[in-house]
Formats: structure tokens, C-alpha cells, sequence
């Protein structure tokens, strides 16, 4: 069920056998990029990328003769280029990796297999994405205090936190203007029940309506 199209014992591959190996990259490759689309915010090029990549890595399995340990050091130096060039999110990461095992078992000969592959991992992507199953019960925030040099940060704002927040960590501070002035940065999970306006504003009371900063981390970038 899962055999090679490809005959290992000839001397040269059937043209036929790469062509239809090619035109199932191409819709293997757009299967994984639709899939990528409704699952998380990318862009054009990144699809586009993702829909010729399992092409792109059958040709490079063809042209070392189906040898497993050279296309994986091959592709690895290729991959070098995309991940060099940006930071990708996790799921970035996992669709390149995702077609790019597509393309192996493709240059391998392996349709049935890269097919069946392809949409059991569909499958389970569209299931995690659209269910509640690893849903946090809140997502991480960095907030960023500014105090007066007279105001003892240590403790200053507990009660505030434990009024809103289910887990809040100080991470950093630093000296600003000149020395008179503190930043402190702090990790933080609000509350569902939270107001995070009436948060905000008990915190300006307690550090003399000097700057706050909350920065909500997008879902794409936790990585």
C-alpha cells in the first residue's frame, strides 16, 4: 500500500513516475498551505512558499537518487535560508517542517503515504486550532511601571495584583531620566473577571499617575 512508484532497480527514473510524484507535490503543498491559512495569520509569500516546498524538496530527493542521509543534510542547509532571514512563530515552523516531510516521502515515491500523512496532520491541526484544548485561562502580558525615586517598589504594588492578576512576576528594572525615575517590568496574567481599566488606574494612584504600559502579547507570537 505504501510502496515506492519509483523502480529502484532501473538505471534512470520513469519521467511518468516524476510527473505525477510533481503534480501531487504541487497539490499536497496547497493542501498544507490552505490548511496554514485558516489556522493562523501569514502572509502571500508564506503560502506561496508552502504550496512549492514539497515540490522543491521531491526535486532535491530525486536528484540525489532517493538517498535519505544526503537530502536531509541537503535541505538542512537550505532551510538555513528561511529561518535566517525571519523569525517565525511556531506554527510557521511546523508547516515548513510539515511540507517539507511531504516533499521527502514524495521524492521518495511514496504518494499514498505523503497523502495520508498530509490528512491525518490536517486533521489533527484543524481539530487543536478550533477546540478549546489547550486554551490558557489567560493570556501572558508584560506591563511596565514608571515610579518616583522616593517610592519603595518592593511589595508597593501586591495588593493591587492580587486583586487582578493570577500571576504577576518582576522581571526587570532600570534607572530612567537621568536616575529619578524607575521602570519596572513586570509579567502578568489578569484575571478574566479583571477590568483592566480599573486596574490601570489603581496603579497610576499608587505611582503618581506616572506612565503605565500594557502590552498584550499576540497568540501568534508564543512560541
Amino acid at each position: 500500500m505504501f510502496s515506492s512508484i519509483f523502480d529502484t532497480t532501473a538505471a534512470t527514473l520513469d519521467a511518468k513516475s516524476i510527473l505525477i510524484c510533481s503534480a501531487v507535490s504541487i497539490l499536497l503543498g496547497l493542501v498544507i498551505a490552505f490548511t496554514h491559512l485558516r489556522t493562523s495569520k501569514t502572509s502571500k509569500n508564506f503560502l506561496i512558499t508552502l504550496t512549492i516546498l514539497p515540490l522543491l524538496v521531491e526535486v532535491v530527493m530525486i536528484m540525489v537518487n532517493g538517498s535519505l542521509g544526503t537530502s536531509i543534510a541537503i535541505l538542512g542547509a537550505f532551510s538555513l535560508i528561511r529561518f535566517r532571514s525571519i523569525a517565525g512563530n511556531s506554527k510557521e515552523i511546523s508547516s515548513v517542517f510539515f511540507a517539507m516531510a511531504v516533499g521527502l516521502a514524495l521524492g521518495m515515491g511514496h504518494i499514498v503515504f505523503a497523502a495520508a500523512i498530509t490528512a491525518i496532520t490536517v486533521v489533527v491541526i484543524l481539530i487543536l486550532s478550533k477546540t478549546n484544548i489547550f486554551n490558557l485561562s489567560s493570556q501572558p502580558q508584560t506591563l511596565q511601571i514608571t515610579v518616583p525615586e522616593d517610592l519603595d517598589y518592593t511589595g508597593a504594588f501586591d495588593k493591587i495584583f492580587k486583586k487582578y492578576t493570577s500571576h504577576a512576576e518582576l522581571v526587570s528594572s532600570r534607572t530612567t531620566n537621568m536616575g529619578s525615575l524607575y521602570q519596572l517590568t513586570y509579567d502578568i496574567n489578569l484575571k478574566k473577571t479583571a477590568n483592566e481599566k480599573q486596574f490601570l488606574d489603581e496603579i497610576r494612584v499608587k505611582n503618581s499617575n506616572l506612565k503605565v504600559l500594557l502590552s498584550h502579547v499576540s497568540k501568534e507570537n508564543l512560541i
